[in-house]
């Protein structure tokens, strides 16, 4: 890759298509059309190109408006890794694929497109450290709304059998993929929601937002062992009072604030 490139932008008053046309018989060069306005960038020089526009252009009569510059080619893979960073939580290390992985730290490997579900948002952040300090080796996990799958491959990653569902079939492809990134495994997955469970767990884990958790609040505590965990998230604290009376028949075990977000961990009681 070149360290320059060139960019040259026009912006006829009248008669854009006329102009559009030349340039697209004159270069094979990149093409961007924004707003009235064309760009041609090259890392070759384009004055040649320039000034065959300005002709046109005085031979019409029409006023076009022209910049011509010369530009550092950036590296946009290279920032938007450098960008992206690891972060620590509890005994995990979650990171990107191309960052090296921390000594003694149970490592994951999240390739993120957004900060939720890479361990940078409050409320993925407070999961983790849920599962981190309560979920034991050997326990049925259930993962409710997977999304990236992080949770999943976290519980995995402790010795856990684990479960993963979402009602979106992307996620589900891309929680199978992260899967086999981590060099784990899950048990059992599919497309929907807590209505399709047929056993119970002793973790169940619901990062998902206030109004679904209110929703599917029975279904929830169905697929909850005696004596077993609920981790839920996603509530911003302005909701916390309401997902909680909705949950009031287990036991608080810990409210984890994170900004305006809390995460709830809940115990079920044989009683329950």
């Amino acid at each position: 890759m070149s360290k320059y490139y060139f960019e040259l932008t026009l912006k006829p008053e009248n008669d854009y298509e006329l102009f559009l046309d030349l340039i697209d018989s004159l270069t094979t060069d990149a093409l961007e059309e924004d707003n009235g306005a064309i760009i041609i960038r090259s890392e070759d020089e384009l004055g040649d190109l320039k000034f065959g526009i300005e002709e046109f252009a005085k031979t019409l009569s029409i006023n076009c408006k022209i910049t011509y510059e010369k530009k550092e080619n950036i590296d946009w893979i290279k920032q938007y890794q450098e960008s992206v960073k690891s972060v620590e939580i509890g005994n995990f290390f979650i990171r990107p694929s191309w960052e090296e992985k921390k000594e003694g730290k149970i490592d994951i490997i999240i390739n993120p497109a957004l900060s939720f579900g890479s361990g940078h948002h409050e409320t993925t952040s407070s999961c983790v450290e849920a599962i981190d300090e309560y979920v034991k080796e050997k326990q049925t996990v259930l993962d409710v709304g997977t999304g990236s799958g992080i949770l999943a491959i976290a519980a995995s990653k402790k010795g856990c059998v684990v479960d993963i569902c979402d009602t979106d079939e992307v996620c589900v492809v891309d929680t199978k993929s992260n899967f086999q990134l981590n060099g784990v495994t899950f048990n059992d997955s599919w497309i929907g929601s807590t209505n399709k469970v047929t056993k119970k767990y002793d973790v169940v884990i619901a990062n998902i937002v206030a109004d679904v958790l209110v929703m599917i609040a029975s279904d929830l505590k169905k697929c909850m062992n005696d004596n077993g965990l609920l981790i839920i998230s996603g509530i911003l604290d302005k909701h916390i009072n309401r997902v909680l009376n909705k949950f009031k028949d287990l036991e608080e075990v810990k409210l984890i604030h994170k900004n305006e977000w809390v995460t709830v961990i809940f115990k079920k009681n044989k009683e329950s």
